[in-house]
Parts: structure tokens; C-alpha cells; sequence
């Protein structure tokens, strides 16, 4: 993700609340560019005709017309089947059909609301005047606004939410101070995020046209094609571009903010516990440097019930990013053939649109360079190969930092290499190459082990989608398809340029993947160790042995490379005999079944490869890489200890925070906010890192940072989540 690009430094920015945030010219919405749905036909039609005449549509699972990318739709979380009340005084109702829509357009956001400022905002808010729901922030996310959205006002939002903390606070702590504009806007932003109040500007003759929409895709899941999917319960409700970047925008979308036309037999809704999980997750992969969505904002609606295997209460949750485009958009336009599933259905292939698609995609999304655009150049193989790039260096960080997706659909591949979808997820705990973190993946399919290979099958079903259109540029002299130029293929031609497409590019884009994985995982678990250097021999001999040696000895995987950071060569001197001896023993003490445990021959091990470990990093003591360091054993240590994690967003974590949570709001967001500034600084030394005093003697809030900051209890070693959110 571009969030942490280098940006010119410019003047103090101006904050503005969220319906004053600028939208991005027209040639950079991705709704002005790609082709709604017929039934929603324009943000104008869908204010003036859908919402108030048939809702309905909005709500009803619908196969879209093939040439269609998105439906517009309007954010309604409510209970799903709806609880359609019978009319006081009960009367017969004669066009039943007629009611329905009537009772879904009284709880439409349509009707607008005042403006309390003389200027004038960029989109209108409108609410529901029969929908009010309690609505409670309960998270909000420093990081994301400063590196997506540092010019949206959030007024007293930080200040209701609390002082983060993990132990509890004395009362004169927590006063709220706060003026009624700054509460007036967190309230507005509390209003729009949580799908109570929605964001539209039907039309305009000096302003872009503008309203909510949720995208239409398909996929593979667990290897097996399901027809078509779409934003089951997810709706972008607005997009603005960076204020010292216009060129980069950020699209924000609501995450179980009511029904779309894709949910199916779904209600659209997401409870607070997976709501917790992901927003927490996004922003601790970001402070780990690995490509990921970013998580804005929670906001719980207690009176809300969601059935899940139990009953469990809503929450709202705002993710951010570039686009939100994933593998299934053009797989959706151009399906496997022939091929029999059980879903709800898939339209036949549009080849315009998918043109269309990877037009937008690979000149707005992904800004491919050294296209001749003007000249039309060919972009089809260009396009896929950068997306497999990109998700080759994203899984490589995935593995060096023991990530667990669980569920890599390739409905949940971002065109942009973007960590995105975080159901059952996990970080390794104790090391185990082939562990599953889904409990519904009984094959194993996405075990950490294979999570590399995974992104091959999911780029081969982009090439698969793309095929004919490469083969097509091929046939044209590697210049672009031009507009409805397959509408009148034979069969035969389509056939040879689907072959073409895929005997052109398969070897190649399996190289880049291959080698792009390999050199950024080297480079990575490199980083891990404090080495700069790269040598051939480094995961033959130094990073394969480490893994085989915590697997086999059962060690805490983050827990064994935080210990190995503040490792010098030095230690293996002739008279520290006592001093490793000290430092194995804590390494080992990384393991949760200590008793089945070999602790001479473990011992060895460690010997044997801190030897040769001591040996690779005194290479580097003279060389080019560490030049300018006048400590190089210091400068060795804090390199270390700046990649690898102190704090590690574990499954006990989770669980014990979501209890609290779910248990009382307003304790459990300050713990949660805490837990997040942890999770956003992974790396410092959290609980008196390196302080010998016992946990008993330290203050409240030092003594929890260390016991999140432990491998926890061992039920939650390997713990297994399922896929309901």
C-alpha cells in the first residue's frame, strides 16, 4: 500500500468533518468510469426512483446483468429477515408487494439533513427518520487517519473514547472536556460510519455526482468455483483524495452496514467480535510493513442481534484503501466455461467489460509505468504480471512473520497485493510449518506452508480471466484492445487468443511469483536476524535450520527471534560458557511443554547453530553495510530488535480482549485502544522489556503490557477460528 510513500511536505493541513471531505475529480471515481448495475443506473435514478419507489432491490440477492461491475446501495444495517410490522389499525393489505417497499423506503436514509455551517459541504447527508439505533464508537484508528485521511476532523472522538489503558483508571483520569461543534462532528462521523447517516450528492451540475455502491464479483473458494459473489455486506461510501497526494485516493467502505444484492441468503450484517479482529489486525500488518487495507474506525449497535452460532450483537466496521478491485472482479467476467457449482449463479462472459475493468485497473489502480497510453500500447500482460508481483511480496511477508490468512479465495487476492478480508487469521505461535488457523479448511489447503502456492492458483485464475484479452494483444501487435472489440469473435478466434494468452504469459508470471517471493522472504527473515548482506548460502544454512530446529523443539516463533535480537557474536567467546548456557536456557524457555523436551540435546542444537549464526554476523562487522555505525555489535542488536516484534496480536489476546469488550463497552475500548497503540509498535519493549523486577513489583499498567506481550495460556496454542463473522 502507498500509505507510507515519501509525499512533498506542504503546509499545515486543513481538517474538515466527513461530508466536507473533497471528492476526487470524475476520471479518478471508480463508479464514473466502470458500468453500474441497470436497475441503479445513475446516483440521480437511485435517489429519486430506487430508494423511495423499490428498495427492494437494494436488499434482494440478484444476479446482475453481465456487463454491470457495481450496484449503487445504500448502507441499512438492520436485523435480517426483516421484522416487517402489519399496519395499526390492522387493515387487509391488498398489494402486499407495494407495503414491503414502503416500509423499506420509510427506513432509508433519504431524507436530508440540515447544514449547520455557511459553507457548503461536499456530499449531502441524509438519515432514516424511522431508523435511530444506538450507535457507540468504540475504536478509532490514530495510524489510518495520519497516513490515509490526516485531513478529516474526528472533533472529541479521542476524548469520549478514553485514555487507553489496560489496567483500570482513577476517576479524576477520565474527564471529558470537549465544545458542542467538536461533539457535533465526532457525531456526524459516528452517524456516517456506522450506516445511520449516508453520504450522496444525487445531482449536481457544479459537483461530481456521488452515492454509495458495493461491487459485483465472483471466485474460487477452497478451489471450487462459486459463480457470483460481490460485496455481500460490504458498501464504499465515499472516496477523497490525499491531501499532499492528489493523484492517491482513498476509498472507505462499511463492513456489515446492511443487505446488498450480493449477500444471498445473508443478512449483511458483521458481529463485534470478528468487527474487533480485523480492525485491530489491518493496522498491526501495517506497523509490521506488510501490505494491508487499514482499519478507520468500530462502532458498535448493541440493540442490534446478529445470528451467528449464537446470538451476538452488530458492529460496523470502516476499512480504508486505494480499491477495494480483488482477482474475483475479472473473474467475474470472464468465468471458467462449462464448469458446474452450486451457488447462485454467474452471468456469461462480457469481454467489454472485462476490458473496461482492466483498463481502469491497470492505468488508475495499479498506474502501470512505461505504458504509452495515448500510443495504446498493450496492457493486459503488463497487468498481471505487476498483480503477481505484488502478492508475491505481500505472502513472503506473510511468512516471515508467521501470518495465517485462512481463507485465500481468490475473491479475497487484492489486485494491489493487499492483505484484505481477515476472518479466522492467526500469527504463529508455537512454530508449525504445516498449522491450519481455519477450522473449516479441513484439508489444509491454506496451511501457512502453502499459502505461496495459493497466490500461484490465484493468479493463474486472473490469467485465466485475462487470457483472451492478452492473446488478442498479441494478435494486434502488442497494442491495447480497443471498444467492442470482441463483439463479433468466432468461437475459434476466441480459442486461439484464450491459448495464446495463456502459452504467452503462465511461465513467465510463475517466475516472477517464484523468484519475487523467494528474494523478499530472504531479505526479510535476513532483516529478522540483523543481516544486510545477502548470501546464497543464508537460508541453506542459517534461516531453514533455525525453522526446522523451533519446530522440532516446539519454540515460540516471534517469542525465539525476539530473543535472538539481543544476540551478539561476542557471546560465544571462550569464559561465557556460563552466560549461553543462561541464554539457551530462556530460549528454550520459549517452549509450552518444557517436560517433553530434550534440554541437553537442544542445547547442541543451539550451540551448533549460534556458531555458525556468530560467524555470519562477524562477516558483515567490517563490510560496506554497516558502515558509518561506530558500535557495530549495538547497531547489530537495535536492527534486530526494530523487526522483530516484542508485542504479537495473539489468539489469546483476542479472545480475552473480545470478552471484555463484549462484556462492558466502556472499560473494554480503553483496553482495545491500548492493545491497538501496542499492536501500531510492535517493536518497543512493552512490560519493562530487559528489567528483571518481578511482575508482582511493577505498576498495574507495566505488569498487563508484559503479560500480553507472553505466549499466553496453552488452549490457545494453535487455536482454530471458524469463518463466521
Amino acid at each position: 500500500m502507498n500509505a507510507q510513500r515519501v509525499r512533498p511536505m506542504m503546509a499545515k493541513i486543513c481538517k474538515l468533518p466527513i461530508s466536507f471531505l473533497p471528492l476526487p475529480p470524475s476520471s479518478q471515481i471508480v463508479t464514473h468510469n466502470l458500468t453500474p448495475d441497470p436497475v441503479t443506473y445513475s446516483p440521480a435514478e437511485f435517489f429519486s426512483d430506487v430508494l423511495p419507489n423499490k428498495p427492494s432491490l437494494q436488499r434482494r440477492a440478484r444476479i446482475l446483468s453481465g456487463e454491470a461491475h457495481f450496484s449503487y446501495t445504500n448502507p441499512m444495517p438492520l436485523e435480517f429477515p426483516y421484522e416487517i410490522t402489519p399496519p395499526d389499525p390492522p387493515t387487509v393489505i391488498q398489494d402486499k408487494a407495494g407495503y414491503i417497499e414502503k416500509w423499506l423506503s420509510e427506513r432509508e436514509a433519504i431524507h436530508q439533513s440540515p447544514v449547520n455551517s455557511q459553507l457548503k459541504p461536499s456530499l449531502n447527508k441524509y438519515t432514516s427518520k424511522l431508523r435511530n439505533q444506538k450507535r457507540e464508537l468504540i475504536g478509532l484508528s490514530e495510524t489510518c487517519l495520519r497516513d490515509c485521511l490526516p485531513h478529516l476532523d474526528v472533533g472529541d472522538a479521542f476524548e469520549v473514547l478514553g485514555k487507553p489503558a489496560l489496567a483500570p483508571l482513577i476517576e479524576e483520569e477520565i474527564v471529558p472536556t470537549s465544545s458542542s461543534e467538536a461533539g457535533a462532528i465526532r457525531q456526524e462521523l459516528v452517524d456516517v460510519l456506522s450506516g445511520h447517516a449516508v453520504l450522496m450528492a444525487p445531482e449536481s451540475s457544479s459537483n461530481v455526482s456521488f452515492a454509495p455502491w458495493s461491487t459485483r464479483y465472483s471466485g474460487h473458494q477452497f478451489g471450487v468455483w462459486a459463480g457470483q459473489l460481490g460485496d455481500g455486506r460490504a458498501i464504499s461510501i465515499h472516496v477523497t483524495p490525499h491531501p499532499e497526494d492528489p493523484e492517491t485516493t482513498y476509498e472507505l467502505q462499511l463492513k456489515g452496514a446492511g443487505r446488498t444484492p450480493f449477500s444471498r441468503t445473508a443478512d449483511g450484517l458483521a458481529v463485534l467480535r470478528s468487527s474487533i479482529r480485523e480492525y485491530l489486525c489491518s493496522e498491526a500488518m501495517r506497523a509490521l510493513s506488510i501490505p494491508t487495507t487499514r482499519s478507520l474506525s468500530l462502532i458498535s449497535l448493541p440493540e442490534l442481534p446478529v445470528i451467528r452460532e449464537r446470538i451476538e450483537t452488530a458492529c460496523v466496521y470502516t476499512r480504508v484503501a486505494e480499491s477495494f478491485i480483488r482477482i474475483g472482479n475479472f473473474e467475474a467476467l470472464n468465468p471458467p466455461a462449462n464448469t458446474f457449482f452450486l451457488g447462485g449463479g454467474q452471468q456469461d462472459a462480457d469481454y467489454e467489460a472485462l476490458r473496461k475493468l482492466g483498463e481502469w485497473t491497470a492505468k488508475r489502480v495499479l498506474k502501470l509505468q512505461g505504458i504509452d497510453w495515448e500510443g495504446g500500447d498493450a496492457w493486459g500482460k503488463e497487468l498481471l504480471f505487476d498483480v503477481a508481483r505484488r502478492n508475491a511480496r505481500m505472502v513472503a511477508a506473510w511468512q516471515a512473520y508467521g501470518f495465517m490468512h485462512g481463507v485465500m479465495n481468490t475473491d479475497n487476492i487484492s489486485i494491489l497485493g493487499l492483505t484484505i478480508d481477515y476472518g479466522p487469521y492467526a500469527f504463529m505461535d508455537v512454530f508449525d510449518s504445516f498449522h491450519i488457523c481455519n477450522h473449516s479448511d479441513a484439508e489444509g489447503r491454506y496451511a501457512y506452508k502453502y499459502q505461496p502456492n495459493m497466490i500461484v492458483y490465484a493468479c493463474r485464475a486472473l490469467l485465466d480471466a485475462l487470457a483472451p484479452l492478452i492473446g488478442a494483444e498479441v494478435a494486434q501487435g502488442n497494442k491495447a484492445v480497443q471498444p467492442g472489440w470482441a463483439s463479433s469473435l468466432t468461437p475459434e478466434t476466441l480459442a486461439s487468443w484464450r491459448k495464446a494468452g495463456k502459452d504467452l504469459a503462465k511461465a513467465e508470471m510463475e517466475r516472477i511469483i517464484e523468484e519475487t517471493c523467494s528474494v523478499e522472504y530472504g531479505n526479510l527473515m535476513r532483516k529478522r536476524l540483523g543481516l544486510r548482506r545477502q548470501e546464497k548460502t543464508d537460508q541453506r544454512e542459517i534461516i531453514q535450520p533455525l525453522l526446522d530446529m523451533m519446530e522440532g523443539q516446539r519454540l515460540d516463533f516471534h517469542g525465539t527471534f525476539r530473543r535472538l535480537a539481543f544476540f551478539h557474536a561476542g557471546m560465544m567467546e571462550e569464559g561465557n560458557s556460563e552466560r549461553m548456557e543462561a541464554y539457551i536456557k530462556e530460549i528454550l524457555s520459549g517452549t509450552p511443554e518444557p517436560d517433553r523436551m530434550d534440554h541437553g540435546n537442544a542445547t547442541k542444537e543451539w550451540l551448533a547453530w549460534l556458531d555458525k549464526y556468530s560467524a555470519r554476523i562477524e562477516s558483515e562487522r567490517h563490510g560496506q553495510e554497516w558502515a558509518g555505525e561506530v558500535d557495530f555489535d549495538s547497531a547489530h542488536q537495535d536492527a534486530a530488535r526494530s523487526a522483530n516484534p516484542r508485542f504479537v496480536l495473539r489468539q489469546w489476546v483476542l479472545e480475552e480482549l473480545i470478552k471484555k469488550v463484549e462484556g462492558d463497552h466502556d472499560s473494554g475500548k480503553r483496553i482495545m485502544a491500548k492493545v491497538m497503540q501496542m499492536a501500531c509498535k510492535p517493536f518497543e519493549p512493552w512490560g519493562a522489556e530487559g528489567n528483571d523486577t518481578p511482575s508482582h513489583e511493577l505498576p498495574d499498567e507495566i505488569r498487563e503490557e508484559r503479560r500480553l506481550c507472553e505466549l499466553g495460556d496453552k488452549r490457545f496454542l494453535g487455536f482454530q477460528c471458524s469463518c463466521s463473522s
